[in-house]
């Protein structure tokens, strides 16, 4: 199976377009059932789990959770990384998004979310209210020694943010 990595870029008269930066081998299915799937799938098409900074990926769905594209979105330090509402739903609405589920990894290994983390997620999660897309994750991956990942959903932190 193939998923494209998609990006953004304006042109010359200032708008926002879509762009295919690469194809990525994916030889499992493209239908994300679990967060299991999304976290093996971040892992393996993009190696977050190997990065030395924080690194934030997402994925757009269909509404028959069938990857329509995967999204770099933000590299930040060792520590921390940005993410807004905007930039996620600005390539989930172009890409046709029903669902995304964003990804980013925690460097020291510690697959733990941060307050900031559980503030942010609630803000995307309102945000796509708003336009009608759900975030159905926000999945952080440890360190490459763990290979473990946290998704909100699996602990609940989803349902009453």
């Amino acid at each position: 199976m193939k998923v494209n990595l998609y990006d953004m870029e304006v042109d010359g008269e200032g708008h926002v377009h879509l762009v295919k930066e690469k194809t990525l081998n994916y030889d499992a299915a493209l239908k994300i059932g679990s967060p299991a799937d999304a976290a093996d799938m971040f892992i393996r098409l993009t190696h977050i789990d190997k990065k030395a900074e924080e690194h934030i990926y997402m994925l757009s769905l269909n509404a028959s959770c069938e990857v329509a594209g995967l999204f770099f979105i933000s590299k930040g330090s060792a520590t921390a990384s940005y993410m807004t509402p905007r930039e996620l739903y600005m390539r989930a609405l172009i890409s046709g998004a029903v669902q995304i589920i964003i990804c980013h990894n925690h460097p020291s290994g510690a697959a733990v979310p941060s307050s900031d983390d559980i503030e942010i997620t609630k803000k995307i999660k309102e945000a796509g209210e708003l336009v009608g897309i759900i975030l159905s994750d926000h999945i952080i991956i440890g360190g490459m020694e763990n290979k473990k990942y946290f998704s909100l959903r699996e602990a609940g932190l989803l349902e009453g943010a």
